[in-house]
């Protein structure tokens, strides 16, 4: 027992001297140029597999529109904004930048090679330690992520390559994502023609100042002025938004109807902010009727969990969603995309 204990003291001098010599000293050379030592890279990259296995959620947490061309489309564009600076785009080289980094950052096609699609969307959730790759900017927005990952897990397919390859390097800009004319035909993307622009403009400072979350939009606005926040707002805005939501609605006695125009015991009625048939006095809210159904069903979602962020109305909309049931959502969704605004 003697010899055990000296052994271990021995042991603890040891790594104490070590430790000061590599922390103290500086020993350890951090150069990304040297690379590290023998042994390391294997130890850190075995770390962080298990690390995620461990922590990825379970396969049955992939949402069931997972392979929708325009959640893919729309995780492609990001990339494209985000990511394609470390990682390149599909069929063009990294930078001598993103070579140069340790470790360096795998190729697009290496980086998802291997990994399932929950695991994906951990590591872009959460990001990676000591390798530059960040965790997602917005919490709470699982509905972004699983967008990029879709795009990641479409990777295999050579028509998602080319798809974004054929688009170059420059950044996303927001006639790709939003449409020439405002009109986005991608049912994970809000159309700007049929908000206001004062409504579009307020939506861009909060997305530029944190005070509405979004990975998507907050990478897109973060830079932006407030003279090309106004620019914008005006390019694609529409002032008649409100005018529409005064006409009345179709005549229809389905449970989405019914439900917007009449509200239950617990959720108010959404047309009399909303429209059709605005009320006179009710406060002027966005125009629901003509946007998609997957984009209406993700926000009110988000309202229900406390994840949309916004002004003070966001305290209403909060209040107003915090009762709705997945099939509430999903009816009201369904009657207001189906219909068509002037």
């Amino acid at each position: 027992m003697k010899r055990v204990i000296q052994t271990l003291t021995v042991l603890a001098v040891c790594g104490t001297v070590m430790a000061t010599l590599v922390v103290g000293v500086g020993l350890y050379n951090v150069s990304a140029r040297e690379g590290h030592l023998p042994g390391v890279r294997w130890l850190l990259h075995a770390t962080y597999k298990q690390s995620v296995n461990l922590r990825a959620p379970e396969a049955k947490m992939v949402p069931e529109d997972f392979q929708d061309p325009d959640r893919v489309a729309l995780g492609a564009l990001h990339f494209k904004t985000a990511c394609a600076f470390c990682h390149a785009l599909p069929g063009q080289a990294q930078s001598a930048t993103a070579h140069s980094m340790e470790p360096p950052p795998p190729y697009i096609t290496d980086a998802v090679s291997g990994w399932e699609a929950e695991e994906l969307f951990w590591i872009v959730n959460e990001g990676v330690k000591m390798t530059g790759m960040p965790h997602w900017p917005a919490p709470g927005r699982e509905d972004e992520v699983w967008s990029v990952v879709a795009y990641l897990n479409a990777l295999p397919d050579a028509q998602a390559q080319v798809a974004l390859a054929e688009e170059g390097r420059e950044r996303a800009s927001c006639t790709q994502c939003h449409g020439e004319d405002g009109n986005s035909r991608n049912s994970y993307i809000p159309r700007l023609d049929l908000l206001t622009p004062g409504q579009i403009a307020e939506a861009l400072r909060q997305y530029r100042d944190g005070r509405r979350e979004s990975g998507i939009m907050q990478e897109a606005a973060g830079l932006l002025s407030d003279s090309q926040i106004a620019a914008m707002a005006q390019k694609y805005g529409s002032p008649k938004a409100p005018q529409w939501q005064g006409e009345e609605a179709p005549e229809t006695e389905t449970p989405g109807a019914l439900l917007a125009q009449r509200g239950n015991g617990d959720v108010p009625a959404c047309t009399a902010c909303h429209g059709p048939g605005r009320r006179a006095d009710a406060p002027i809210a966005p125009l629901l009727a003509g946007q998609s159904k997957a984009y209406l069903e993700a926000q009110l979602k988000l309202w229900r969990k406390g994840h949309r962020g916004g002004g003070e109305r966001a305290k209403l909309m909060r209040k107003a969603a915090q009762d709705l049931t997945d099939d509430e959502i999903a009816t009201l969704a369904d009657w207001y995309g189906d219909l068509v605004p002037p």
